[in-house]
């Protein structure tokens, strides 16, 4: 069994946790749920731990040979986080070794915002048991609306690598926060509201802004955005080079 190394990090911290009427508004608790939890009990502490060296038994599906990383090269990051039910989670996400410094930065600073998100898996489980290809992998999963890193896979609608083949890049509440590859938005269901219309819907939970403590914290620590690409704005990607 792989090393494992825990952080707890409590309410009270400074670096990581702010008060939620601090928060942006479409960071806030927005759940009777999470309210009462704000108003009536203590405040939950963020947890994160980081596995050792990953085996090709610990990605059966993301990884392959060829791929520009080895398996070794990997971590499993087990955090916790707010789901859009107001409660808090525990999900798992797949990195390189040198960006788990910056997902825990940012998703450290997206929990004491109380910043939701609506699932955390790790993309293998979107292949279908070996059924689906690299490409319809990030699609299930995008529908799903899931929170996922590595998987060794071609940009959308290219050839090349993506940078999540690296583990260097992540995609957070692909629904809330859609992306477009030419004339096609993915999730295709999200295009009419969180797309086209994305100003309109700003508050909501889930979505990324850069006045927002997730979008601030990633930015800190060297990532970039690609809701500032143009054509083709990529709202739900973060990654270390900026493609």
């Amino acid at each position: 069994m792989p090393a494992v190394h825990v952080v707890a990090v409590a309410a009270m911290s400074l670096s990581l946790v702010v008060p939620s009427s601090a928060a942006p508004a479409s960071e806030r608790p927005a759940t009777p749920q999470s309210r009462a939890l704000a108003v009536g009990a203590p405040s939950p502490r963020f947890t994160v731990s980081v596995s050792g060296p990953l085996t090709r038994a610990d990605v059966p599906y993301s990884w392959r040979p060829g791929c520009p990383v080895a398996p070794a090269q990997l971590r499993t990051m087990t955090m916790t986080y707010w789901g859009f039910d107001g409660q808090v989670h525990t999900g798992r996400l797949v990195v390189s070794a040198g960006s788990v410094a910056a997902m825990r930065a940012g998703f450290g600073a997206a929990f004491a915002a109380r910043f939701e998100i609506r699932r955390m898996v790790p993309v293998d489980a979107y292949y279908r048991s070996g059924t689906a290809s690299p490409a319809t992998s990030d699609t299930l999963s995008m529908n799903a609306d899931n929170t996922s890193a590595f998987n060794c896979r071609p940009k959308t609608g290219r050839t090349s690598f993506s940078e999540h083949s690296w583990g260097a890049a992540v995609d957070i509440n692909p629904y809330e926060n859609p992306s477009r590859a030419g004339s096609t938005i993915y999730p295709a269901k999200a295009a009419s509201a969180y797309y086209w219309n994305r100003s309109r819907h700003l508050t909501d939970r889930g979505v990324i802004t850069p006045t927002g403590a997730l979008y601030r914290a990633l930015v800190r620590a060297g990532w970039h955005w690609g809701g500032r690409w143009s054509p083709g704005h990529d709202y739900q990607h973060f990654s270390r080079s900026g493609s």
